[in-house]
């Protein structure tokens, strides 16, 4: 640790920020204690049945969402074809597809007028009830995003097996269930604790999924009930008392979590296998690997059709949609480089610091998030608003904007964090010996190595904001709305052509920006360094 360069500014700046999201947070939480104590009157919301719902339904999302990741995760490893990194690119995207163009395209396929229904009635003379609707829609559309999501923590897992342990058990001749037992078993089986802690508040908080799906109040969670309670019915003493009950859960489970290891950052290239198990095994692996694609890309497929032979056209010609489209593209640009801006502060402080203590307080406001979910943080700044006398209109781009970078901070820090750690570790002393400057050594050396990084994070900030609900929906307006609360107001109205046009903008958006980020960045960064 004493070959740490002396950087005594980063650890003071990155103090100063994580001091100001922990009063910012501590604002937000004061502003919902105060509505608390002077709300009056009767709620109706019933909180033991939401409390309920949602926890039944975040536990079935981790469960079956590991056991798919495992499944997925096992059958990648084991398989070598054409077009595999596009299949792993594929699934690493899930983390930001936005969860309201999946569970579009869920209604697309198994709703009441979707694809297999007409099919059926064309062919047969009969319909079926949708599935799609309810705690089977939502368990669908979150195993859908989050299965293939530890998918790709879990391959990142068995890719880290050691070459030795390998040519060990192929020496031994282990067959498929020997070498899951005593080699993949026991290599995912630390992860799964922390990886299952993120998926069920993911889970947990989760909003445009529930807000389409949900199929009513029997299947609310206590994030559509918080945004019902203040855009529907003004009850704020209702939402106060849902957003308490919702961070005290989500406290627990972070408190519950931090005992465990967090799950690995794994969005780079996987590893072609070098083990191949055959017979049925193989076909085994086969069967899962086109059950996952075809569940994973049908939705999306059915969006980019139903959107391009839809309203595709009309939508595009609608001023409201371009107002839209620029408000989505420049509120995603302004959270994605203010969480930039946080992350590097935050990472470049704790890479400095050679104290264990400080290096784990540094980290603790980045994932304020995961405690304050977007609507309960969008009802604090609503309330705060209110109580400051802000119109509304005013206050709204700045709020959408700093929510946005919290809810990407989590995921800045776990990209940026452990390549600047390992950058100062092992130059540590080259840098020290330059006598290099903090602004020196982080143009020369950090960020020519961070460039994908950096194009990584920005990609999954812009992508988080484009495709985001949750904060827009208490804030948004008829002059200031975005494209996920265009598309909400277009199903709302019953105009499913406008809708299903909008969504497949915002996939094609979320996914480009998420493919030509990371390497526009690596490119500029290496040429900066030429």
């Amino acid at each position: 640790m004493l070959t740490l360069p002396h950087r005594p500014y980063r650890i003071a700046l990155a103090i100063g920020l994580s001091l100001a999201i922990a009063a910012l947070i501590a604002v937000v939480l004061w502003a919902i204690l105060a509505a608390a104590g002077e709300a009056g009157g009767q709620s109706r919301v019933d909180i033991a049945h939401l409390l309920r719902m949602t926890a039944i339904q975040a536990g079935l999302t981790t469960i079956l969402s590991l056991v798919v990741g495992m499944a997925l995760a096992w059958a990648l490893n084991r398989l070598r074809f054409t077009g595999r990194d596009l299949v792993v690119g594929l699934f690493a995207a899930a983390i930001v597809t936005p969860g309201m163009v999946v569970a579009f395209g869920l209604l697309s396929i198994w709703g009441r007028n979707g694809w297999l229904n007409q099919i059926s009635q064309t062919l047969f003379g009969v319909t079926f009830d949708s599935p799609a609707y309810g705690l089977s829609g939502i368990l669908l559309a979150h195993v859908i995003l989050d299965g293939a999501f530890a998918a790709r923590i879990l391959l990142a897992r068995l890719d880290a097996i050691p070459a030795n342990r390998l040519k060990v058990g192929q020496s031994l001749a282990l067959g498929a269930v020997q070498r899951f037992r005593l080699i993949d078993w026991p290599a995912m089986a630390g992860s799964l604790p922390g990886l299952g802690a993120v998926i069920f508040l993911l889970a947990f908080t989760s909003f445009p999924i529930v807000l389409l799906l949900g199929g009513g109040p029997a299947n609310q969670t206590l994030e559509v009930a918080i945004y019902s309670a203040v855009r529907l019915d003004f009850d704020l003493n209702g939402a106060v008392r849902l957003a308490m009950t919702q961070i005290g859960v989500c406290a627990v489970v972070i408190l519950l979590a931090s005992a465990f290891t967090p799950p690995p950052a794994a969005l780079g290239r996987s590893l072609a296998p070098t083990w191949r198990d055959g017979g049925a095994a193989r076909i085994l692996q086969w069967l899962v690997l086109l059950v996952a694609i075809v569940g994973f890309a049908l939705p999306l497929l059915s969006v980019l059709y139903d959107g391009v032979m839809g309203g595709f056209g009309r939508v595009l010609a609608q001023p409201n949609f371009w107002r839209a489209a620029a408000t989505s593209v420049l509120i995603g640009s302004a959270s994605a480089l203010l969480t930039l801006l946080l992350a590097l502060m935050l990472a470049l402080g704790r890479s400095a610091s050679a104290q264990p203590l400080a290096r784990t307080l540094l980290g603790i406001p980045a994932f304020a998030y995961l405690a304050v979910p977007a609507v309960v943080l969008s009802l604090g700044f609503f309330l705060l608003v209110r109580r400051l006398g802000v119109p509304t209109g005013l206050a709204a781009p700045f709020v959408v904007v700093s929510a946005n970078s919290l809810l990407a901070l989590p995921f800045a820090m776990a990209i940026l964090a452990p390549p600047l750690e390992a950058i100062v570790r092992n130059r540590g002393k080259l840098i020290r010996s330059l006598g290099l400057d903090g602004w020196t050594q982080f143009v020369r050396i950090e960020y020519p190595l961070l460039g994908r990084d950096i194009g990584l994070m920005l990609a999954l900030a812009f992508c988080f904001s484009l495709g985001d609900l949750g904060v827009i929906a208490l804030f948004g307006t008829q002059d200031f709305q975005t494209l996920p609360l265009m598309m909400y107001r277009a199903l709302g109205s019953y105009r499913s052509n406008d809708a299903a046009a909008i969504a497949a903008i915002l996939l094609i958006g979320t996914i480009a920006a998420f493919i030509f980020l990371p390497r526009l960045l690596e490119r500029l960064a290496h040429a900066g360094r030429r």
